[in-house]
């Protein structure tokens, strides 16, 4: 489902619809948030941006950044930790990012001032309804745990690598990794990982077969300045999302910069 927002007050209801929990009597979204400066931005992953045959170079990729990363990295680390730990370092991987936090969505619908005149987009996905098109092995984990995610370490059991991850499985699924706090940037982002069961499929062409999953939010271009101040004066910016020096430069540059040089 696609929305269309007019304002301020009318992105803040979309956001945080359906909510409400009434089995605990709590406002405990089930969504998970992805943001983009431009509308038409598919969710192609950056292991796919790679062309030609892709799904081929995934073991090889990883396999020399556990080979030459640093030497401080165990060579027990799980695949998966190893995954999350590339794909946060810019490794082309089968991962796309997601964050908790619709707030942080809509600051990388809005972080690029040289975009402005583009619509953005919010995605939002039900990452507790998606769990029941687990495969049953897959599913039994999330429901000892009580979980709606996995950690590195409950994946583990039910797959070792990314070759094995849909042995046995007729149909492709979609989980959802949360990656150990590798750092702040990872934590103040509220991060997690999407994780189609194999690498050539295309999450958005698997969400349009399951649209009762997600539902989209055009940003218009005319609201992106209000939007953008508004969340710097919540605090939602790069100084606090990448910390460090990086950071602070890019939240700097970009509060700084004049509207009309953007126009």
């Amino acid at each position: 489902m696609d929305i269309e927002i007019s304002s301020w007050k009318d992105l803040q209801e979309h956001l945080f619809r359906d909510s409400w929990d009434p089995s605990i009597q709590r406002y405990r979204s089930p969504f998970i948030y992805r943001g983009n400066n431009i509308k038409d931005y598919d969710l192609t992953t950056s292991l796919q941006r790679l062309g030609g045959p892709y799904e081929k170079l995934e073991k090889h990729l990883l396999r020399n950044f556990r080979k030459y990363a640093h030497l401080d990295k165990t060579e027990d680390q799980s695949t998966w930790n190893w995954l999350a730990l590339a794909q946060h370092h810019g490794l082309p991987t089968r991962l796309l990012d997601w964050t908790y936090s619709p707030y942080i969505a809509l600051h990388f619908a809005t972080n690029e001032l040289e975009m402005f005149e583009e619509d953005g987009m919010i995605w939002a996905m039900n990452y507790v309804g998606l769990n029941r098109y687990l495969p049953p092995h897959f599913k039994a984990i999330i429901e000892r745990e009580e979980s709606n995610v996995f950690t590195a370490d409950m994946l583990n059991e039910v797959s070792k690598n990314l070759e094995h991850l849909n042995a046995g499985v007729a149909d492709p699924f979609l989980l959802f990794l949360e990656p150990p706090s590798l750092d702040y940037r990872i934590i103040n982002q509220f991060a997690l990982f999407s994780l189609m069961s194999d690498a050539k499929l295309n999450l958005g062409d698997w969400l349009s077969e399951h649209e009762d999953l997600c539902f989209r939010i055009h940003i218009p271009a005319k609201l992106k300045w209000e939007i953008r101040d508004k969340l710097d004066q919540a605090n939602i910016t790069e100084r606090v999302l990448f910390p460090g020096l990086q950071g602070l430069s890019m939240w700097l540059k970009r509060h700084y910069s004049s509207k009309q040089s953007q126009t």
